[in-house]
């Protein structure tokens, strides 16, 4: 089970952490994933992170987003700073087992194996 918090609203230039608990797993084990979906537009990745702490992070949020496992409390972490309305959208966990066949990879969602529920946020 993974489950999202963190999301809400702020104004542009603002900082959210969104948080991510597994459960049933240990993220150190899994490439878990940072995905969102804003209406009408298709799901895309936006941070992965391997079991080996490789990364993935994309073009789009690359210097102001960043990814991080907290072991000991088995949460996935996504660090947004310096947020832009277009940032907006609902923000999903994932886990995925195995490496994915590369860093290159982790951002196909369909190789995903399990999702949180989301949690919205909303930059103005």
């Amino acid at each position: 089970q993974l489950v999202e918090s963190g999301g809400g609203s702020v104004e542009e230039g603002g900082s959210l952490k969104l948080s991510c608990a597994a459960s049933g797993w240990t993220v150190s084990e899994y490439v878990m994933g940072w995905f969102r979906q804003a209406p009408g537009k298709e799901r895309e990745g936006v941070a992965s992170i391997g079991a080996d702490n490789s990364t993935l992070v994309a073009d789009s949020v690359k210097g102001r987003f960043s990814i991080s496992k907290d072991f000991a409390k088995n949460i996935l972490y996504l660090q947004m700073d310096n947020l832009k309305p277009e940032d907006t959208a609902q923000y999903y966990c994932a886990a995925a087992r195995g490496s994915l066949g590369g860093v290159e990879n982790y951002h196909d969602d369909g190789l995903y194996d399990y999702w949180g529920q989301g949690t919205q946020v909303t930059v103005s």
